[in-house]
């Protein structure tokens, strides 16, 4: 029975976070200028999805939210930035720090970042058409946001780190 009810809180719990997800991405997107941010803010719901239900659910959060956004959401760039990048990043940050070096593990992340990052300007440009800027000034932003994902990135492990010492034992919902 205890199985049950844990299944029944972590399903709750992932629809609530889908839905707060898609309020946020919204949120960026009704605010142009949030659009990246409120991105990175609902990639920190799939954070807490896998600290705390861990399994398929960050899978599901990520494919939900992502798929939801995508849909709903007039203004894509946020969305598109959360379908290609921000929205798995943080279970693909989990196994690269869990298996490989610290090294390739950077090396890893940073390539990841630019190809999702590619992908999300080839949507926004091509399939979309969210952009009316000419597609050369595209090719300045991988190497110019590339120093902003490092910063990022350490900012999510504190952020993680604060999580599991300092504010996990209020969550505790999900363990009773």
């Amino acid at each position: 029975m205890e199985k049950k009810i844990r299944g029944t809180r972590a399903l709750t719990v992932s629809a609530v976070l889908c839905a707060l997800g898609v309020i946020l991405l919204a949120f960026g997107a009704l605010f142009q200028v949030l659009d990246l941010t409120m991105a990175v803010v609902a990639s920190i719901l799939v954070i807490f999805a896998v600290i705390e239900l861990g399994g398929k659910y960050p899978y599901l959060i990520y494919a939900v939210t992502a798929l939801l956004s995508v849909l709903l959401i007039p203004y894509k760039t946020a969305p598109l930035v959360y379908l290609c990048f921000a929205g798995y990043y943080p279970i693909l940050k989990a196994a690269l720090e869990g298996r490989l070096s610290r090294f390739w593990g950077w090396v890893a992340k940073i390539l990841i970042f630019n190809a999702g990052l590619a992908v999300a300007l080839y949507l926004a440009l091509k399939v979309f058409a969210a952009f009316v800027v000419p597609a050369t000034w595209y090719y300045f932003l991988l190497p110019l946001l590339t120093p902003v994902f490092v910063v990022y990135d350490i900012a999510l492990t504190r952020l993680v780190s604060a999580y599991m010492f300092k504010w996990r034992s209020r969550f505790r919902f999900l363990h009773k």
